[in-house]
């Protein structure tokens, strides 16, 4: 469990107000936002079963989600079998509707109810990077378990990080508020003056490249073995200050009694300067985290829309890769 004499608290401030989203097309946002806070307020096992059921409906209804996790599934595990693959698209889905719960959770719970529910591994990884003084870059992937991630380290140390705003200005709203009762600073990931500024100030950033951002500002370097469009910002967070970089992982332990967070070694001889060879060492780290509980991650994205051959050569059985094959 964690140690009791490193855990923290920080208070909420800069809200964002949501009474000025009145209008009728936001109504549906406020059932959604009414939705996770009365699930907030539930008994964890009841939340777990929640999020279950919850997963499991979207398998059979998200069509578009289901064909994406099929097929980056089939691509990072070819040793799997059929079967194996389906059972582990299956996992992914329930793991993404307890992950649905858990924002609610992080968001509007009471936080200190996860005080002997967090297990923490490699902590004195993270100490040493914070201790030289320079920020320290940590990294992260998209799992089901995200917005827990931030609540959970907030019981470790205060930390910045950068996010996407939501096209929905209201729901932006919702999560930039959720996401600032764990956090110290939150900013537009295209912001990167705001994400030096941190680091330079010696604080804690939380980033995670792995994405497809498409082939603007990214790289071809392989993930899973198949060549991924991976974004080079990374690097150059790291090289601004010399800020020491470690992979953050956070997952939900297999009996869902908690929490497992783990920090990494500090990862050496990054960067190197050499933008193909640094997004691979970023691709192997989140690889190996994923490996660990390959259920947990976020394969509903799709991660390899960006192909070096073009748009006709998206794997995805969507509307965009079909009208591009012609």
């Amino acid at each position: 469990m964690i140690p009791t004499d490193i855990l923290v608290s920080k208070p909420t401030t800069q809200l964002r107000p949501l009474g000025q989203y009145i209008a009728p097309r936001y109504w549906p946002t406020w059932v959604f936002y009414g939705f996770l806070r009365l699930v907030a307020k539930l008994p964890f096992s009841w939340q777990i079963a929640i999020g279950t059921f919850l997963g499991k409906l979207s398998y059979h209804l998200a069509k578009d989600r289901r064909d994406a996790a099929e097929v980056n599934i089939r691509l990072c595990f070819p040793e799997l079998s059929a079967k194996e693959q389906e059972a582990l698209v299956r996992k992914t889905f329930v793991a993404n509707g307890i992950g649905l719960v858990e924002i609610a959770m992080a968001w509007f719970g009471d936080k200190d109810r996860f005080n002997d529910k967090i297990t923490v591994t490699g902590l004195s990884n993270f100490q040493t990077a914070k201790a030289k003084g320079k920020g320290v870059l940590l990294l992260g992937a998209h799992f089901s378990t995200l917005e827990m991630g931030g609540l959970l380290f907030s019981k470790v140390d205060e930390l910045d990080a950068t996010y996407r705003p939501n096209d929905n200005p209201f729901f932006d709203a919702i999560m930039f508020n959720g996401r600032k009762r764990n956090l110290s600073g939150l900013f537009d990931r295209k912001s990167i003056r705001q994400a030096m500024k941190s680091l330079r100030a010696g604080k804690v950033l939380w980033y995670a490249p792995d994405q497809d951002y498409g082939p603007k500002n990214s790289v071809f370097a392989p993930f899973f073995g198949n060549d991924a469009a991976t974004i080079i910002a990374t690097s150059r967070y790291a090289a601004f200050n010399d800020s020491p970089v470690i992979f953050f992982s956070h997952y939900r332990n297999e009996d869902n009694s908690g929490y497992t967070i783990d920090f990494s070694p500090i990862i050496e001889n990054y960067p190197t300067g050499d933008d193909v060879k640094d997004a691979t060492t970023i691709n192997q780290a989140v690889e190996t985290a994923i490996r660990r509980h390959p259920d947990q991650y976020l394969w509903l994205h799709k991660r390899f829309k960006t192909q070096k051959a073009g748009e006709h050569a998206r794997p995805y059985n969507d509307k965009k890769a079909r009208l591009a094959r012609g």
